[in-house]
């Protein structure tokens, strides 16, 4: 019994790191309108989030039965047998959803211990069913079935009813509303705050009864057949609370309306979603108890668990602590939450993810349906429709901070107002809807409403919801495979199962860690560039060739990395230097994206010379794709085993790489210092570099003649050549316009 017991507290240490990252990944739920928004500092939403989870918590005592008795039955199980299976569940969630983590994206922390459970018990199954000799139709007795296709039609039904309910919501009330709601906010504000607030007032009351010791099934059955009588008068109390609000004060009753959902949210996610990560611990523990008690703990029957079990209340508001810590201070809750909330941003700026071939079809076929839609529709209806969509000339307001929120106050609350109503239905109807799939969907739905995906962003958008959408069924097959996999391990091998998997577990973990301070480091790199919230021409004009300045150095360093790896026929250096491509041609996108917002800040009278910043667009992409060209070149050849570079043509690639590195060092200087400089000298490079290459190619022609270089290594050589001079040239034209911008140089 002693490693059972060991069992045990290694299910509730592991259960701690499960409640860090369950929480990092779930917390995008409750935090997306808000932080979205920019409602209110951070903190303060932190504090209202953590004030939901802590009554949450209390409320989640019923749900534990899940872990228990909701995917397999337990009577079927002697106590070592359920250890092995809780223990590969905690082992395998942990690592499923800190991977999700480190990638910040958004995935249903039920599905990922349903299908865990699920695919453990299905492993213990067959291994008794072999052991015993009987028929595989018996595995129908040990698996409750219906649960998992009851979660995986969840899917599909949280899908498809949530976007289409957030879309339509989103439509209705932006053409009540507008962009410029200030005046429509007089005139329905307070029936809009009246409906919303008795939405997600009754969401709280419906979530947190459910779990709640002191609600009686006379009480619960109550709320379920007067849901109309409760909403009414919550309705009407709230509205005549709005109207009295916005007569006596200034307050803008969106933000209220956006706590209250915050706070909701947070406290059904720590009602429901608790259980998937103390639930399993708990019944383990309780199936050690149960085990110690009987005569021979070994042999003993677990069918006591079908029972129903009060859980230590003090355990609970434990976990709840754990979980508001693992909120405040976890980095990778904000990149989950920067996902979503850059999924439905208002404006353009960087995207999170590239387009597919899928989000390109689904675009065109959308924009073919619209089109279709528009010959039927009047046109004095477009017109009108237009113009309450239209954001010309509306100036949107600033959030706390006094920043540009990423989509405004009416989006947050119609956002947790379906949500809420559509959990509640879906609670009251005992339907299998997921928290994280409503609310994701519920965002997507209401942005593509708001005409947030606009030509210029539809694209990446999607990709980016496919991408989210395909990380759910990731999440059900890779749950139960690894679940099966690793409970199969410990039967057989125990011990040095769990030591290995423990091994297994840490050095995964520690990997995600450092990829994910790395993706950290990046993207704050690039958000570091964006002039989004700036509004000085003056200055954007000089930061955007100081960024320039940066971008020639990131050139510079690839560039040397390229040349020193081809040089060496170093194939894996150059398959890592092709994938950081992306950052380069990201960076330089960036800055482009920001001369175009430079040239919106730029006065009547500034606009005569306006049209060389087209040239420093143009250099910045044709530097981007040389140096792209450049290393695709390089990988490829060395990839594909081809001939290494002559001893002579190394020589001559060296003086090549002196040439420009010596150019880009002088030009990435200049910009980021805007520093005096003599022009003749810093093109003096370039004009070694153009010497040089028509030795070079001379001595090439011959190589050829003699049959020295063959056809690949030719090609290579004059592609590294050619991309070497563009790149310069670029460089050397972007210090020209600098110069004429600022007048810097010396005579």
């Amino acid at each position: 019994m002693n490693f059972y017991l060991f069992a045990i507290g290694l299910l509730f240490a592991v259960a701690i790191m499960d409640l860090i990252v369950g929480v990092s990944n779930d917390a995008v739920n409750f935090l997306n309108s808000s932080v979205g928004s920019r409602v209110a500092p951070r903190r303060t939403i932190l504090i209202i989030a953590s004030l939901g989870i802590m009554v949450g918590v209390t409320f989640s005592s019923g749900m534990m039965e899940v872990a228990r008795k909701g995917i397999f039955h337990p009577k079927f199980f002697i106590m070592p047998e359920l250890i092995t299976v809780f223990l590969a569940v905690m082992l395998t969630d942990i690592l499923l959803l800190d991977l999700f983590n480190t990638f910040g994206l958004p995935t249903s922390t039920t599905v990922s211990i349903v299908f865990e459970l699920l695919g453990a018990a299905v492993a213990l199954s067959i291994i008794k069913i072999t052991q015993s000799g009987a028929d595989m139709h018996a595995l129908a007795e040990y698996i409750n079935t219906g649960k998992a296709l009851a979660i995986i039609s969840g899917i599909l039904l949280s899908v498809c009813v949530a976007f289409a309910a957030g879309a339509a919501a989103q439509f209705i009330t932006r053409l009540t509303f507008t962009f410029d709601y200030t005046n429509s906010m007089r005139r329905y504000g307070a029936i809009w705050g009246g409906l919303t607030l008795s939405v997600i007032a009754y969401f709280i009351l419906i979530k947190g009864s459910k779990g709640a010791s002191f609600m009686t099934p006379g009480m619960l059955a109550w709320i379920q057949t007067h849901t109309l009588t409760i909403l009414a008068l919550g309705f009407v109390a709230f509205t005549i609370l709005f109207q009295a609000l916005m007569l006596l004060t200034r307050i803008n009753i969106l933000k209220p309306i956006v706590l209250a959902g915050t706070f909701a949210l947070a406290m059904a996610f720590a009602a429901n979603d608790l259980v998937n990560f103390i639930g399993v611990p708990l019944a383990g523990l309780h199936a050690f108890t149960l085990a110690r008690a009987a005569d021979d703990p070994l042999t003993a029957s677990m069918a006591a668990l079908q029972q129903k079990i009060q859980s230590d209340t003090l355990l609970l508001i434990a976990a709840g602590a754990i979980m508001v810590a693992a909120l405040g201070f976890s980095r990778k809750a904000r990149s989950v939450t920067k996902t979503e909330v850059s999924l439905g941003r208002q404006d353009e700026g960087l995207e999170r993810f590239d387009s597919s071939e899928m989000s390109r079809i689904i675009v065109r076929m959308t924009v073919r349906l619209f089109e279709a839609g528009r010959r039927i529709l009047p046109g004095s209806f477009r017109r009108w429709t237009a113009s309450r969509f239209s954001t010309q000339g509306f100036d949107p307001v600033p959030g706390y901070d006094g920043t540009i929120p990423e989509f405004d106050l009416v989006r947050a609350s119609v956002n947790l107002m379906v949500a809420s109503a559509l959990v509640s239905w879906a609670t009251s109807m005992k339907l299998p809807l997921s928290t994280t799939y409503v609310t994701f969907m519920v965002a997507m739905g209401s942005s593509l409403a708001d005409q947030a995906w606009g030509l210029e962003s539809a694209v990446y958008r999607v990709s980016g919801v496919l991408m989210v959408i395909g990380g759910w069924f990731f999440t059900a097959f890779m749950a139960f495979s690894v679940a099966f996999i690793f409970a199969y391990a410990l039967f057989y091998l125990k011990g040095v199962a769990i030591a290995g998997l423990l091994i297994m577990a840490g050095v995964v973990i520690l990997r995600n860690f450092r990829v994910h301070l790395h993706r950290e480091k990046s993207a704050r790199d690039l958000e570091i560039l964006d002039l989004k919230r700036v509004n000085d021409a003056d200055y954007a004009i000089r930061t955007c060739f100081a960024h320039s300045g940066g971008f020639l150095e990131l050139v510079r360093s690839s560039m040397d990395e390229c040349f020193q790896a081809i040089l060496a026929q170093d194939r894996r250096r150059l398959k890592s230097l092709r994938r950081e491509t992306s950052k380069i041609q990201k960076t330089s996108n960036m800055i482009v994206a920001n001369i175009f917002k430079t040239l919106r800040l730029l006065e009547q009278k500034d606009m005569a010379g306006a049209g060389k910043y087209a040239y420093v667009i143009s250099a910045l992409q044709e530097i981007a794709e040389s140096l792209r060209d450049m290393i695709l070149r390089c990988h490829v050849h060395t990839a594909n085993q081809h001939a290494g570079l002559l001893p002579q043509q190394k020589k001559e690639l060296r003086q090549i790489q002196h040439c420009v590195d010596a150019l880009l060092a002088d030009t990435s200087r200049i910009l980021l210092n805007r520093e005096s400089y003599v022009h003749r000298e810093v093109a003096a490079h370039y004009v070694e570099l153009k010497n040089h290459l028509e030795v070079f190619d001379r001595n090439q022609i011959d190589r050829i003649r003699s049959s020295v270089s063959k056809t690949r290594l030719s090609i290579l050589f004059y592609g590294v050549s050619n991309a070497a001079l563009k790149i310069s040239e670029q460089a050397l034209h972007l210090l020209t316009i600098f110069d004429e911008t600022f007048q810097v140089s010396r005579k």
